[in-house]
């Protein structure tokens, strides 16, 4: 009877084992397939967001995909498959990682502290990150870090073309044109091409003496219109065209309190402003 309760354990300890094992091969294969699916959920995303394919260039490498710009063909992902002990010690499973570029140091320590990101495998680990894709960062998370590293690694040109909006402050010199007329008369009007702007952005119109004001709030709606004037005042090669969003009273946003209350002590060419001035001027 012992012998017999003796080998009804090992069968029990047997199949418990075989049970634990089929177990840790299935979560393994439900991770592999999950990693797969997020490998191919980030290809997807970068190629519908910013129209480029994986390269491969490495003939005897046909899972390590590279992503570059088009202009100046510099990588902003780089997706590999590699053993997990080459970022943290202890296991040597296969997993799906992406290389993206990262300029902001405390932002990396940060994403570095969170969890499944860590300095750069095979690339410079002081500009590069590394996140593995398998769930520890979320899907969410990971397009935002590869729209980072696209914008970190374009092109100035293309960094200006796909930069969110801005305000600024462009002069206006009622020896040359009349703002004022203009805007009494349309809502819509063409300016001087101002460098930099480009559609979407928002202009405060700076009126000059005997004015002295900011006058006008505007949405730009269009840019890059041709156009070819000369005199011996003026130059205007390109014209862009401005709504009428808001008007302001001639002794709210005076060349004094510019000076005063935000620091800016002229208006000669088109130029940022501050937060504070633009929370004053909403």
């Amino acid at each position: 009877m012992a012998a017999f309760s003796i080998i009804l354990q090992k069968i029990y300890i047997r199949l418990r084992w075989i049970h634990c094992i089929s177990q840790k091969m299935d979560t393994r294969y439900w991770q592999r397939e999950y990693m797969r699916s997020l490998r191919k959920t980030v290809f997807e995303y970068i190629k519908k967001k910013y129209r480029v394919s994986p390269e491969y260039p490495w003939k005897r490498d046909e899972t390590s995909a590279v992503f570059r710009h088009s202009d100046n063909n510099k990588w902003f992902a780089l997706c590999m498959e590699i053993s997990r002990d080459k970022l943290v010690p202890g296991s040597a499973e296969a997993v799906n990682v992406l290389n993206l570029k990262m300029d902001d140091m405390f932002l990396r320590e940060i994403l570095i502290k969170e969890g499944g990101v860590y300095p750069a495998y095979h690339l410079n680990k002081m500009r590069w990150i590394t996140v593995i894709l398998d769930g520890s960062v979320p899907e969410e998370k990971v397009f935002d870090l590869i729209d980072s590293s696209f914008m970190a690694t374009a092109s100035a040109k293309k960094k200006e073309k796909i930069r969110p909006a801005k305000e600024w402050i462009i002069p206006s010199n009622p020896k040359y044109y009349d703002v004022i007329r203009a805007f009494e008369e349309a809502e819509e009007i063409d300016w001087k091409q101002g460098r930099g702007i480009k559609a979407g952005d928002t202009v405060f119109l700076y009126v000059g003496a005997p004015v002295s004001a900011i006058l006008y709030k505007c949405k730009v709606t269009e840019t890059d219109i041709p156009y070819d004037f000369r005199n011996k005042n003026l130059t205007i090669k390109a014209l862009m065209r401005i709504r009428l969003l808001k008007r302001y009273d001639p002794n709210e946003f005076t060349f004094d309190r510019l000076k005063s209350e935000y620091n800016i002590f002229a208006v000669r060419s088109p130029r940022g402003i501050t937060n504070s001035l633009s929370v004053a001027l909403k």
